[in-house]
């Protein structure tokens, strides 16, 4: 028998290979245009927020609120669960836990994921309980030696924390504890979001020794009149210095975050400030007050937000629920509803007035086909083609640089909200530097597309450190011909002087979601689009200027990214929808 030619042999293979992957980079089913390559969501129905992330044994675990049965909301929520080894690709487990007891049998709503001292995981949830009251429960594993966490046990004694007369708690708004912390003394600390009838919004402080008896404070941990309900409160430090995370317990060289979601406005808002352990308050920093008045995580479509410590590599992680901008008939249609932001890092500036935030570095390993520029002019109502990737599925990275500042134009005295501006000043207003950046997801004849861009103003503030206004926008009013979507604009201004200083857009295609991160991460934007058109290799990448002034791209790189392996059935035996393992069942 002749020898094979294992030279040839190996090349076919790397080309075999290569095929696969640029493969695996754009295909999509044509059935179901806007699911997503390498953001999570559930194989089919409705999922969204207030899920609960960590890493246990070396394995990360994704609690989420899950309908088994359809793709719209339903009373009958249970605890999603999937695992990762590299926060990428997720294979689905069976549900964590789902409605059994009293204190849950209408729902088990959002909670919080605690590793306690010994290295056991606990988690605490909000049940709908028989009086669809609204009270806080505690599960733990059946099996510690288990990685995959694949059994949960209820406490006969849930729930924990009720509302009633004598606190004076609201039985509609008292929900979504968060992640316990130590205190100097010993005992565990955790809050649970409400509000009071004259629209107080409360972090609700309870203690604990064991983690199973909770007494209330007399006082919350923090509170601001006219804001409404806070829900899903997150409590965690940040290092003064460095991007690194710490775990949650930690004190020393650190600010505190407290992030709520405001019920109002479905936005989530966080201020900086600092814990005083011995009073137990927190008191943001000056200038920063807990309403909608604080900055936002991100400025788009995403909310329920929570972060976990990464004790592997040291750091913050955040996630976020983006929720869908179609009918609810079109979920309905399509099979499923909601999914998750891609994870990102997320830190303390140097400045001390603002987290950035940014795509953990996991992301490479799906990175394929690359396609770069240096130093390229973007002139005057120019619009360029980025060839060589796969558009409706991307990792872009560009640096702007603009010469000519004094040609900006003065900000309007009244241009103080900036989705307002990015709405009313569309790509069609051209001023003196901008709009330039990058349309995504655009059709070949440019009917659609979803642009993501800057604008620079003169500042008209003497009192601002710098003499420009850099505003960010992710225009949504060209993203699909279906005119049924909600296309909103969105819009933040960015804490970046360009007179010093390059203007960073990164933005991550996958289908459906836009996510954009301007200025190195300062301000983030998420947008839902469904083009018609603009689907699968149908789709393009342009980097445009329309304003009257050339801008110049320093750097451009940008990858097509290939399907991570998200939650196929082919990869869990079974997802079935049981509680047998609840420790009250007899």
């Amino acid at each position: 028998m002749d020898r094979p030619n294992i030279g040839l042999s190996l090349l076919l293979s790397l080309l075999l290979c290569n095929f696969i992957i640029d493969l695996e980079a754009s295909q999509q089913d044509v059935n179901q245009p806007y699911r997503t390559g390498y953001h999570f969501q559930p194989l089919r129905n409705w999922m969204n927020g207030m899920y609960r992330p960590m890493i246990y044994k070396g394995i990360y675990h994704l609690f989420y609120q899950y309908n088994p049965y359809g793709a719209v909301w339903d009373v009958r929520i249970v605890w999603g669960h999937s695992t990762s080894t590299d926060l990428v690709n997720w294979t689905p487990q069976p549900p964590a836990f789902n409605p059994s007891q009293p204190s849950d049998i209408n729902g088990c709503w959002s909670g919080s994921v605690t590793i306690l001292p010994n290295g056991t995981p606990v988690i605490l949830y909000t049940g709908i309980d028989q009086n669809k009251s609204q009270v806080q429960n505690v599960a733990v594993p059946v099996n510690i030696s288990d990685p995959y966490l694949r059994e949960w046990s209820k406490s006969p004694g849930n729930p924990l924390m009720a509302p009633n007369a004598v606190n004076g708690i609201n039985p509609d708004r008292f929900r979504d504890p968060t992640t316990a912390w130590l205190g100097r003394d010993g005992e565990w600390r955790v809050i649970v979001g409400s509000s009071t009838d004259d629209r107080r919004g409360l972090a609700i402080l309870y203690k604990s020794r064991d983690f199973f008896n909770w007494t209330q404070s007399i006082k919350p941990l923090h509170y601001e009149d006219l804001t409404g309900m806070w829900e899903c409160p997150d409590f965690f430090p940040v290092p003064i210095t460095g991007s690194d995370g710490v775990e949650t317990s930690s004190f020393g060289e650190v600010k505190h975050v407290l992030k709520v979601s405001l019920f109002e406005t479905l936005h989530d808002y966080y201020t900086i400030g600092s814990y005083d352990r011995e009073k137990d308050v927190y008191v943001p920093d000056l200038g920063f007050v807990q309403n909608g008045s604080a900055p936002r995580l991100d400025y788009g479509k995403y909310y329920a937000s929570k972060t976990f410590f990464d004790d592997v590599k040291k750091r913050r992680i955040l996630w976020g629920w983006v929720n869908e901008s179609s009918p609810a008939k079109s979920d309905i249609e399509k099979g499923w509803s909601g999914l998750q932001s891609f994870p990102r890092k997320i830190w303390l500036d140097e400045s001390g007035k603002e987290l950035l935030q940014w795509p953990i570095e996991e992301i490479e390993t799906l990175r394929v086909t690359q396609a770069k520029w240096h130093n390229k002019v973007i002139r005057a109502g120019s619009t360029i083609q980025v060839h060589g990737v796969s558009a409706a599925q991307a990792d872009v990275e560009v640096s702007f640089k603009v010469k000519e500042l004094e040609k900006a134009d003065v900000i309007e005295p009244s241009w103080t909200d900036p989705q307002k501006i990015c709405s009313q000043e569309d790509l069609s207003v051209k001023s003196g530097l901008g709009p330039f950046g990058l349309m995504v997801l655009a059709s070949n004849d440019m009917e659609e597309y979803t642009s993501v861009y800057f604008r620079i103003f003169k500042s008209n503030d003497t009192n601002k450190n710098t003499n420009y206004v850099v505003l960010m926008c992710s225009d949504q009013s060209r993203s699909s011909l279906n005119e049924k979507n909600d296309k909103t604009t969105f819009g933040a201004f960015v804490a970046i002087d360009p007179s010093h200083q390059t203007l960073s857009l990164r933005t991550l295609i996958d289908h459906s979601i836009v996510e954009s991160y301007g200025g190195g991460g300062k301000v983030c934007i998420t947008s839902r689009v469904y083009p018609k058109l603009a689907i699968g290799e149908s789709a393009n990448l342009f980097v445009f200027n329309k304003g009257t002034q050339s801008v110049d791209v320093l750097s451009l790189s940008a990858w097509s990214l290939k399907s991570a392996h998200i939650n196929d059935d082919s990869l869990s035996p079974s997802i079935e929808c049981h509680d047998s393992n609840s420790l009250d069942q007899s």
